[in-house]
């Protein structure tokens, strides 16, 4: 046997390991796992986005806010930052009372609207303009770049590269408490694929929460800010907020039901119609 017999068994006993399914991966195996995680949204993958309907779109929170907000500078020109470089409070409060995106501190009354900085949603929408590369920022300025104004016209263009763009270029821990770490962000692609399976039924998000962490357990070996709870209940609460609240919700992909208003009641999650029309996932081979 020459060198080339020994690289090529090598080769076979490699892809045939890469190819076993993987109970932790819902049946997909080491080589399609490697795909989800770092070619995502790659043409003709494991997860694609499918154009909708004018109406469809129409139910997308973020790509309304996100549209809303560029089209005020389309059609009234450049907005005036303040000295820090925020949205005036004019623009911070024109944007949210939308009402594209909700925030439960907001619409209770126990956090008032002055700033951009108090709404999370709206600071988030100017971050995403930017790192997609849509706003430009001159003088104290912010205006459309050209690319902004062209794909601002397009939902279907704008709604991917929002997505893209949010979960490959956004730092997912930049608004919460539980640490500089992976958690949600790293593997989103497979949260979706477990939405897409389970989602049908109404399930309690800690059923995500176990799925996701069994199948990523190296996450579960974070620092938490919390001393006073397990690493588990940190890492599993940390994954429904950046995963459910903060990402899947914002596009309507979901719906999320509370058991009562306090802050760690209970939640359900649920696909929406909205989940099956955009996302089409290719089954484990």
């Amino acid at each position: 046997m020459d060198l080339n017999d020994i690289q090529n068994q090598l080769n076979k006993i490699m892809n045939e390991h890469n190819s076993q399914t993987i109970p932790e991966f819902e049946g997909y195996s080491r080589a399609e796992m490697h795909h989800i995680l770092h070619y995502t949204f790659e043409s003709k993958g494991l997860i694609n986005l499918q154009i909708l309907s004018d109406s469809d779109y129409k139910k997308i929170p973020m790509l309304n806010q996100m549209k809303y907000f560029l089209n005020l500078m389309l059609e009234n020109g450049d907005i005036k930052l303040t000295a820090k470089g925020f949205l005036p409070t004019k623009i911070v409060k024109d944007i949210y009372a939308q009402e594209y995106l909700e925030e439960v501190f907001i619409k209770s009354g126990m956090s008032q609207l002055y700033k951009e900085s108090d709404s999370m949603t709206v600071n988030l929408t100017r971050l995403l303009a930017q790192l997609m590369g849509l706003t430009k920022k001159r003088n104290g300025k912010l205006s459309l770049t050209k690319k902004g104004e062209t794909i601002v016209k397009d939902d279907g263009k704008l709604l991917e590269l929002i997505f893209k763009t949010i979960t490959g270029k956004f730092n997912w821990a930049y608004y919460d408490g539980y640490g500089e770490n992976q958690i949600g962000q790293l593997g989103f692609g497979f949260s979706i694929l477990l939405l897409n399976k389970y989602g049908g039924t109404k399930r309690h998000d800690v059923f995500y929460a176990e799925k996701y962490l069994k199948a990523f357990p190296d996450l579960l070996q974070q620092d938490f800010p919390n001393k006073y709870t397990t690493q588990k209940i940190n890492a599993s609460k940390c994954y429904s907020v950046r995963t459910f609240d903060r990402f899947l919700a914002y596009f309507g992909l979901i719906k999320i039901e509370k058991a009562d208003t306090s802050w760690n009641a209970d939640k359900y999650i649920v696909k929406t119609e909205l989940f099956d029309k955009l996302v089409k996932i290719q089954a484990p081979n």
